[in-house]
């Protein structure tokens, strides 16, 4: 009996009583927060995302790697880079390429809870490691709102090449989760695209301390547009 108490004491001092981090802490996998990296702050991620089209062929799938620094240039403003690697796997193959970089930068307005949802700005310029392929501009809109324990989060997404002739592809990422401890906060999310018809939900898993944090994903395609299934691992270190 002895052994088995101090078996959860230990787990949760781990992952109940570890104080929370201070920097971008992601409780999601797909959908931001209303959030920005505090100002002198600097942060790596790494997030690992995987694509099966279809998962009665799961040996066809993509497997993409990114490392993003980003830095607080006020309490409201922050900035980032990408570098962005891609492996396809198929029944047959295995390539393994550079996938291009990507910049960002956000600003959120006011600060939670001065007014009815808490707003925030989004742009990221995407050059695919394809450079005959056209630039991308994606801007975000990022809506959220905490009551209580919980968070609810929206991103309205337009995505669109910024050649003469680009198409605009609107999109969307959606969250809701419940901090169930100072450390760990489980939920749900569902992003898709509008005129697409794209449609995924899944659930997402976050935990994170001051030293690190770590958040887990799953989309579960809901038609036959979209990915069977889509996974993603994120993992940030604040210094």
């Amino acid at each position: 009996m002895g052994r088995y108490l101090l078996i959860i004491l230990t787990l949760a001092a781990v992952f109940g009583f570890t104080p929370p981090s201070y920097a971008d802490r992601r409780s999601y996998v797909w959908t931001y927060e209303y959030m920005t990296l505090p100002k002198g702050m600097a942060e790596i991620e790494y997030y690992l995302t995987t694509q099966v089209p279809d998962t009665a062929k799961s040996n066809v799938n993509t497997w993409k790697h990114w490392v993003e620094l980003e830095y607080g240039i006020t309490d409201h403003w922050d900035v980032a880079m990408y570098q962005m690697w891609r492996q396809k796997n198929t029944a047959s193959s295995s390539t393994f390429e550079y996938d291009g970089f990507k910049l960002r930068t956000r600003y959120r307005f006011g600060e939670k809870g001065k007014y009815l949802v808490d707003p925030e700005l989004y742009f990221e310029y995407i050059r695919e490691g394809d450079f005959s392929k056209p630039n991308v501009g994606e801007l975000k809109l990022i809506l959220g709102k905490e009551i209580g324990n919980f968070n609810v989060s929206y991103n309205q997404i337009l995505k669109r090449n910024l050649e003469k002739e680009g198409k605009a592809d609107h999109e969307y990422a959606v969250g809701v989760n419940y901090k169930f401890l100072p450390a760990f906060k489980l939920g749900v999310e569902s992003k898709g695209s509008y005129n697409g018809r794209e449609y995924a939900v899944g659930p997402t898993l976050s935990w994170g301390n001051r030293i690190f944090w770590v958040s887990l994903g799953a989309a579960f395609g809901l038609n036959a547009r979209t990915d069977d299934l889509e996974t993603r691992m994120i993992v940030g270190v604040p210094f």
